[in-house]
């Protein structure tokens, strides 16, 4: 899982407002809002079906949480994880619920896996390696050196990071981080590593930072860009917003859910960039195998020989993945993802343990190599059928509905799509072979959703007999179409509340028939803006001051420029020279034909302004730690030129928030 690197503003934002941001909610399982987010009760519908689900699936075998039990030293059923305000931003005893047989309300495939990871705390591993599960979305792992801990994979956040390492000294013993490994590039395997060890002991006792090829570009980059989309989408796809309930968050799939923290990143001062290189870290033996454009464009797995030991990182988990992940990002490639776990495979013939970035181990050479060829098949099955199908002419809804995996795939509980689907998974496959347009000339200019709309209202005879219809498919149970019907209605009218509620309830009970975490949050986060309204307000970029400020300059101005608001700059000309006095870098902003470009050269002399700025305060100003005021009268500050030119030149930028609606127009 990626938790998005929500870089939402640049330069320019601070100098004409920025938009103060509140973080998503926390709660602690006592303090639950007195509505339950307004959910409806589940349908004899979704009972039904999620009553099928149970007969149809060996939800019984114990095979799984016997693994996830296994070299359990110690747990704490009262883990909270507090920020510096004294903020709950993690809580397992919310989790409690989860216990049992399933409620109806809950697909009781999910709530299997829900209750897997559940089991958290302090895990022996295999003799010298061991685990931090149940602290954060992902694992925190760690083996034992010569001299101290290798910390593999440290958590989203500072506080989450911190309060593991804390627990792992107070059991194991107060030992120092001699490395640190990145098994990829996503944040929830990054973001806390300064809750582990500090940019000055790093330095001072030259602990190495491992990670692969491209990790620092991957890391920061990924999404300065698309950020703000990807960060307001992300509030579905992970249900921040959502209580945790029966009727409400109970899993990601992935893991329990994501913490909210302070973000870091220390740079990596060693890298993986080929499969097959050896390293010996701190007196232990590693040989890495290269996973690029794999789950993460920058990723790694690592063999211990000695220890026979496999760490899949994020390429194998107990789950089905993500070819494209509901936040949106580039689809990734099942071709190269399935080749590496057949690599590995090749590489360890004689592996007796695997652990992962998520989830739980698995002991036994038989059983790790079943589970890494099913994983293996499942991305090749899902790419070569989604093809097969499309020489056919089916088209990405067609292949979504047709497509089915064989017996052998499916019947493994790991390949189940609690994270990703095969019908989304499909749909990306095609996007990814043939792009968005399926072929049929009436989606290739299709009315935009608010037009559409009001001519299908129109069509069904006005909103009252839309309503009367979509009511009698919803008492029939056709979720699906009542989602699809409704929200015509609700773009056309987006005021209409009997629409509004109607749709919510739908989506209520799709998202209690999900298998998917994900799935599940999107349906009941649609659910929860339609009766509550969406965010008033957008992301706090504070929280990743320790992290952007190792992303490249040039990655900032590609985002300055998809900001660039084209209708105002039309007809507009100006060049503006920033000289980052504290690195001795320069760029040139040229505005021409409403494009703004950045080229890294020295000042041009016909510039119509001079902006001279420090680093730390172009940081300031970005996160919105600095204002106007601030900026434009620091000693850190100096503008050659009209100071006139320069704010105009920056109004000409959006100031996008992430706020903007989903489910309504």
């Amino acid at each position: 899982m990626r938790h998005v690197i929500a870089i939402s503003l640049v330069l320019a934002v601070s100098l004409t407002g920025c938009t103060k941001a509140k973080k998503a909610p926390t709660y602690d399982g006592e303090n639950l809002p007195p509505d339950v987010a307004g959910n409806t009760s589940p349908s004899a519908t979704t009972a039904a079906l999620n009553a099928a689900v149970s007969e149809n699936l060996p939800l019984s075998e114990q095979q799984d949480f016997e693994d996830a039990k296994r070299g359990l030293i110690v747990s704490d059923p009262e883990l909270r994880i507090s920020n510096a305000e004294g903020e709950t931003v993690w809580s397992m005893p919310s989790y409690e619920f989860i216990k049992g047989d399933a409620p109806v309300s809950v697909n009781p495939s999910l709530w299997r896996q829900a209750r897997l990871n559940n089991i958290h705390g302090l895990f022996e591993v295999t003799k010298g390696v061991y685990q931090i599960r149940g602290y954060d979305l992902a694992n925190m792992s760690l083996i034992e050196g010569k001299t101290g801990w290798i910390v593999v994979d440290p958590l989203t956040a500072k506080e989450s990071a911190a309060k593991a390492m804390a627990f792992v000294r107070e059991h194991l013993g107060d030992k120092p981080v001699s490395a640190v490994i990145y098994t990829h590039s996503h944040i929830d395997h990054f973001g806390g590593v300064l809750g582990v060890v500090s940019p000055e002991e790093v330095k001072a006792r030259k602990v190495p930072i491992i990670a692969p090829e491209f990790f620092l570009e991957e890391a920061t980059s990924e999404n300065v860009i698309a950020g703000v989309v990807m960060t307001r989408r992300s509030m579905f796809m992970m249900g921040p917003f959502l209580p945790k309930g029966e009727r409400g968050h109970v899993d990601t799939g992935l893991g329990k859910g994501v913490v909210y923290g302070a973000f870091g990143l220390l740079p990596p001062n060693e890298t993986v960039a080929k499969t097959g290189a050896e390293m010996t870290i701190d007196g232990v033996r590693f040989v890495f195998q290269n996973a690029p454009g794999s789950e993460a464009p920058a990723e790694m797995t690592f063999y211990l020989p000695d220890l026979k030991t496999f760490c899949g990182a994020e390429v194998v988990s107990h789950t089905m993945h993500n070819l494209y992940t509901l936040r949106g990002a580039k689809v990734r490639d099942p071709v190269r993802w399935s080749g590496y776990i057949d690599e590995a495979i090749e590489m360890f013939p004689d592996v007796e343990v695997y652990f992962g970035s998520h989830h739980w181990p698995i002991w036994g050479h038989d059983r790790i190599i079943d589970f890494l060829e099913k994983q293996r098949d499942l991305y090749k099955y899902i790419n070569d059928q989604t093809l097969r199908l499309a020489l056919h002419g089916a088209t990405p809804r067609e292949i979504a509905e047709e497509l089915e995996l064989p017996e052998t795939l499916q019947s493994s509980f790991a390949n189940r799509g609690y994270y990703g689907t095969l019908k989304h998974n499909v749909k990306a496959v095609y996007q990814r072979y043939f792009g968005w347009y399926d072929g049929n000339p009436s989606n290739l200019d299709p009315l935009a959703p608010a037009e559409a709309g009001a001519k299908y209202v129109e069509l069904a005879g006005g909103a009252a007999s839309l309503l009367e219809k979509a009511q009698a498919a919803y008492d029939n149970g056709e979720y699906r179409w009542v989602a699809e019907l409704v929200n015509h209605l609700v773009f056309s009218d987006p005021d209409n509340q009997a629409a509004r509620e109607l749709l919510a309830k739908a989506y209520d009970q799709l998202g209690y028939q999900a298998e998917s975490g994900p799935w599940r949050d999107v349906y009941l986060t649609g659910a929860f803006e339609l009766r509550h309204g969406g965010p008033t307000q957008g992301v706090d970029l504070a929280l990743y001051m320790d992290m952007i400020k190792h992303a490249s300059l040039e990655s900032f101005f590609t985002a300055m420029a998809a900001r660039l608001n084209a209708p105002k700059a039309d007809g507009k000309e100006m060049i503006v020279n920033l000289v980052f006095t504290d690195i001795g870098e320069s760029y040139v902003l040229e505005l021409k034909n409403s494009v703004l470009r950045h080229y890294k050269r020295d000042p041009r002399p016909d510039a119509n302004v001079t902006m001279k700025v420090t680093h730390d305060l172009y940081l300031k100003m970005l996160t919105g730690k600095a204002g106007l005021k601030d900026t434009l009268f620091s000693d850190d500050l100096d503008i050659d030129g009209s100071r006139l030119d320069l704010v105009s030149f920056f109004r000409l930028i959006d100031k996008p928030t992430g706020t903007f609606d989903i489910v309504t127009p």
